[in-house]
């Protein structure tokens, strides 16, 4: 009974997750919408803004046009007038020059705000949609979690393994948490807090040396814009790579694998092999055998130090193969490790796909997993 009563405990736990994974996911969304709301609003006063001054250019730009023609004219009968009214033509000229070079800047500014604030738009717009259907995938995976889950519990109650692996996914989920607020933190978070102050900077850089320094700084921004940027599409891309849901899992793989070879640079060569047709699958699928293959490439990267490792994958009309072979120190996969966790994860996922898991590895011979999954119900 204790060994029934503690799984009882760990799904109530992942139940608990889950719930607070969708109030989080639901008060981003709440956020974004907010966030949405008030770039509306200053979209809409940016346009009044351009409008009103385009309006003051038209109208500074006739007069600055009659108070040239005056100069002009004052110059070329210079001895008609007086060294006072050619002075006040000349300053008047200026005058109106300068007004109009600082209008122009301003429509330029306000043009650049209103160009960010529709693009921003249109990301929050993808940010919501994309938190919507979160949370609908959510509410699936807790009402699985309330009803089929239960009944495994009650079928492996005396199983201890089983009760261990539910603990590592609680382990596990915890862990990716704190991995994905850290890179957070360390990352988009800190460069933003940097453009914040960079901000800052650029209005006291127009007022105190003017628009090229200004404008400098500007440029600055806008890298570290990039830099963050680029840290949020990969924080994501670990969460979820979007390519899967756009391009399927063959090209997702082949960017996946890319990108870690680009990342391991000559520590590790990957290599990646497709025998088949590249069909798409049902998501699940897809998203599933994505893990599978990137749960053993990271565990090659890791702990095999090897210096190759081959991802092959074969599709048939039945059914897809995937071989992840790598020529490093291999173990003994017989024999009970506090951190095979991986493996026994890789396990579980297969045979809830219904599908086939060898792993062939020994001591200084490297390591290869075969996986065999039918990609239909028939």
């Amino acid at each position: 009974m204790s060994s029934k009563k503690s799984l009882d405990q760990i799904i109530e736990q992942m139940m608990e997750t889950v719930r607070d994974s969708k109030e989080q996911i639901f008060e981003i969304c709440e956020k974004t919408r907010r966030e949405y709301a008030g770039l509306e609003v200053e979209l809409k006063d940016l346009r009044l803004k351009v409008a009103e001054i385009i309006r003051q250019t038209d109208y500074k730009e006739m007069h600055a046009r009659l108070a040239r023609n005056r100069l002009a004219e004052v110059s070329k009968e210079f001895g008609k007038y007086s060294n006072e009214e050619v002075r006040k033509a000349y300053e008047h000229a200026n005058e109106h020059q300068i007004q109009l070079a600082v209008l122009n800047q301003e429509e330029k500014q306000h043009r650049e705000r209103r160009d960010h604030i529709e693009r921003r738009l249109l990301e929050l717009e993808d940010t919501i949609s994309r938190a919507e259907l979160l949370v609908g995938q959510v509410s699936v995976v807790h009402n699985f979690l309330i009803g089929d889950l239960r009944e495994v519990g009650e079928i492996v109650e005396d199983a201890k393994e089983k009760q261990e692996f539910g603990l590592k996914i609680i382990e596990a989920q915890e862990a990716e948490r704190k991995r994905v607020a850290r890179d957070i933190h360390d990352g988009p978070a800190q460069l933003l807090a940097n453009v914040l102050l960079r901000a800052e900077l650029i209005e006291r850089a127009y007022n105190d040396k003017g628009i090229e320094s200004a404008l400098k700084e500007v440029k600055d921004v806008r890298h570290a814009i990039k830099a963050s940027l680029a840290d949020v599409r990969r924080i994501i891309y670990d969460l979820r790579p979007m390519a899967l849901d756009d391009l399927g899992l063959i090209p997702t793989l082949k960017k996946y694998l890319s990108s870690v070879s680009e990342r391991v640079e000559d520590k590790t060569e990957v290599r990646f092999i497709v025998i088949g047709n590249e069909t798409r699958m049902e998501p699940n699928l897809e998203v599933a055998l994505f893990r599978l293959v990137q749960e053993a490439v990271q565990n090659g990267l890791k702990h095999a130090e090897a210096n190759q490792i081959l991802v092959k994958v074969q599709v048939t009309t039945d059914r897809i193969m995937l071989i992840i072979s790598d020529d490093g120190k291999g173990f003994d996969h017989t024999e009970k490790k506090d951190d095979s966790f991986g493996i026994m994860g890789m396990k579980e996922r297969v045979n809830m796909l219904k599908g086939e898991f060898a792993i062939e590895s020994a001591m200084g011979r490297g390591t290869k997993l075969v996986i065999t999954v039918p990609t239909s119900d028939d």
